[in-house]
């Protein structure tokens, strides 16, 4: 039931942004007067699921689910239908169009995803509001994993700025610092600059829960007893635990710490039950932990809701667009990292299947937190536009440059080097989604997905 829901949030996700990205290509096209031979949702190699004709475009929905097209009358494209460029171009063909009509066209679905993502990011904005985990509000400073220690950080930093800009929003800040240079923090009272070592970016993304590698810190409170070892121990829901073997450790972070280097052992540990301090003896498991629940009500302290105005919400809208847009920008430099080979973790359509937002009910129920698929559609429109902006034949990028270099030159780009360099494209970019599909399915059969 939870991937049919995933797999339904998908489909429906690239329904919409297609249809919308191909629009944006279509309604300039017929406004200068162009033919559009085919508008399709989906791929159609050797048959459509449906179609119909409609004055002279065909409209249909193809079997193969990712991306669309418009087959625009005298143009070059995946199709490399060149037959009809052979003959003298008539007034209604793509080719025939002045460069910055053709210009327009080619933009015209980057454009719509990027106003699409700042519409979606600015109503989500004003109807949701947007809860945050407040880096403002870490009294205590921040926890790290063993990852997180190796970039720089030490537990009981107060992260201030990445790259010289504030830091307020953990679920932002955690992205950021993988994806930026320097980072300034409150340490021992004082400001600390220092650089993020990328052995220790490359060690996070290699963790399935790679965002997992600060947190804020707090006390570790029993909330729940869950192993018997556990129920047999003497511990009690309320107990607050203040050391292990002696060692003082008044945070949650600190308590993890000292467990995963007693694996398997017996250990003491000191806590305070009802304003009076105990001492528990207690077996650790194999994974190094105690079997108890924690209580999370600390974690709701530092938990910010900001709601937005109608007027806040356009521009706030704007804002998260070109947060989105930066950050996948900044991938590309850590994707090709040397040291961090962020390759490695780029996940295809199966990856993001699995990762899609569900809602869980407390009677155990699935169904789709809409808040949370309306934004990764915004988040995937934008990413969309800004992958279709590269300058490969076979993207909109791709005739972006050849038009640009026809504006600038003032004669266009021979026709066989179009269709040369459009045929290498289609390869290009069908052979890398061969790449990523296989290592989607290496990923399920090597449990790394």
């Amino acid at each position: 039931m939870e991937i049919a829901i995933k797999l339904f949030q998908f489909i429906l996700s690239i329904s919409i942004l297609v249809i919308l990205h191909e629009l944006g290509h279509f309604l300039p096209a017929k406004y200068f007067k162009t033919k559009v031979e085919k508008f399709y949702l989906f791929f159609d190699p050797w048959f459509s699921i449906a179609k119909k004709k409609i004055g002279e475009t065909e409209y249909g929905i193809g079997w193969l689910p990712f991306g669309g097209y418009v087959k625009i009358a005298g143009m070059v494209d995946e199709s490399m239908d060149t037959e009809q460029l052979k003959q003298p171009a008539q007034p209604w063909e793509f080719r025939a169009k002045p460069a910055w009509q053709r210009l327009i066209i080619m933009l015209g679905g980057v454009t719509v995803n990027f106003f699409l993502a700042w519409l979606i990011y600015g109503c989500l904005s004003f109807f949701n509001g947007e809860m945050y985990t407040d880096l403002t509000k870490f009294n205590n400073g921040i926890g790290v994993s063993e990852a997180g220690k190796k970039m720089g950080f030490q537990n009981g930093d107060k992260i201030v700025t990445i790259d010289g800009k504030p830091a307020e929003r953990l679920e932002n800040a955690s992205i950021n610092i993988l994806l930026g240079d320097n980072v300034t923090v409150v340490r021992n009272g004082k400001e600390v600059t220092f650089p993020v070592n990328k052995d220790g970016v490359a060690d996070v993304l290699k963790q399935k829960e790679a965002k997992l590698y600060i947190s804020p810190r707090f006390p570790m409170i029993i909330d729940t007893l869950v192993s018997p070892a556990s129920k047999a121990s003497g511990l009690m829901k309320g107990d607050k635990v203040i050391a292990v073997n002696g060692k003082q450790t008044p945070f949650f972070d600190e308590v993890s710490s000292t467990l995963l280097e007693n694996k398997g052992k017996t250990i003491a540990i000191d806590v305070v039950r009802n304003g009076k301090p105990e001492t528990i003896s207690i077996a650790v498991d194999e994974d190094g932990k105690l079997g108890v629940g924690v209580d999370q009500k600390a974690l709701a302290s530092v938990v910010t809701n900001k709601q937005y105005s109608f007027g806040e919400s356009i521009p706030r809208g704007l804002e998260r667009t070109i947060e989105a847009l930066t950050m996948q920008v900044k991938q590309f430099k850590i994707m090709f990292n040397s040291k961090i080979q962020g390759y490695k973790n780029v996940g295809g359509p199966i990856a993001i299947v699995k990762n899609m937002p569900v809602d869980r009910a407390a009677d155990g129920s699935i169904g789709i937190n809409w808040a949370a698929f309306w934004s990764f559609t915004a988040m995937f429109s934008i990413w969309l536009a800004f992958l279709n902006l590269i300058p490969i034949p076979g993207l909109d990028g791709g005739h972006v440059i050849f038009t640009l270099y026809e504006m600038i030159v003032g004669k266009p780009v021979p026709q066989k080097v179009l269709e040369n360099a459009q045929m290498i494209g289609v390869i290009f970019l069908l052979g890398l989604m061969l790449l990523i599909f296989g290592s989607d399915i290496f990923k399920i059969f090597t449990n790394k997905l």
